[in-house]
């Protein structure tokens, strides 16, 4: 039995909620997301209540379950508080700023980066070594920062490079004669 497909998601006030077919659509501040379940588990909603059961004891059905509940808790976080990552740029001369509506990069390569921002996403720089990325999707906004890392993944020697804000680095000694 799944232990998260069990927990019902309860909406918080301003968010509403509407199933049709395996399509749940929830509405709030932020916009408006949506998501497709499979067809091995019922949507419920009762009020500001949403719960998810599975239409069998198969293991994708279970399996199903509990990836659809945390599914749709993303959408009702997403509608409303959105999701957010930090990247922190370490490096001598390494800058980021908004360019219009590109983010502009200098990772010490001989040519600037200029890394699109796609729709749904939007990128800030509070500070020239700091990026934020923000938005309604989770998956979206991961994607967007993991993609502005890979530019410059940080280094276990001298720890350059564009690293999430939690992240810890684990440090490897060099060479000694």
């Amino acid at each position: 039995m799944s232990r998260i497909g069990k927990k019902p998601v309860e909406l918080p006030s301003g968010v509403s909620a509407q199933v049709s077919g395996q399509t749940i659509e929830v509405k709030g501040p932020k916009g408006t997301r949506s998501f497709t379940a499979g067809d091995d588990v019922d949507i419920i909603i009762d009020g500001n209540v949403v719960t998810i059961k599975p239409r069998g004891l198969s293991k994708r059905a279970r399996q199903q379950w509990g990836m659809t509940r945390s599914m749709v808790a993303n959408l009702a976080v997403g509608v409303t508080g959105g999701f957010k990552k930090e990247l922190e740029l370490v490096g001598v001369g390494y800058r980021a700023a908004m360019q219009g509506k590109d983010l502009k990069l200098s990772l010490g390569y001989s040519h600037e980066v200029i890394f699109e921002v796609p729709a749904g996403v939007t990128v800030s720089t509070p500070k020239q070594t700091e990026v934020v990325v923000e938005g309604i999707d989770q998956q979206l906004v991961g994607e967007t920062a993991a993609n502005i890392r890979k530019w410059r993944r940080p280094e276990p020697y001298k720890g350059k490079g564009i690293r999430y804000k939690d992240e810890y680095i684990f440090r490897k000694e060099g060479k000694k004669k």
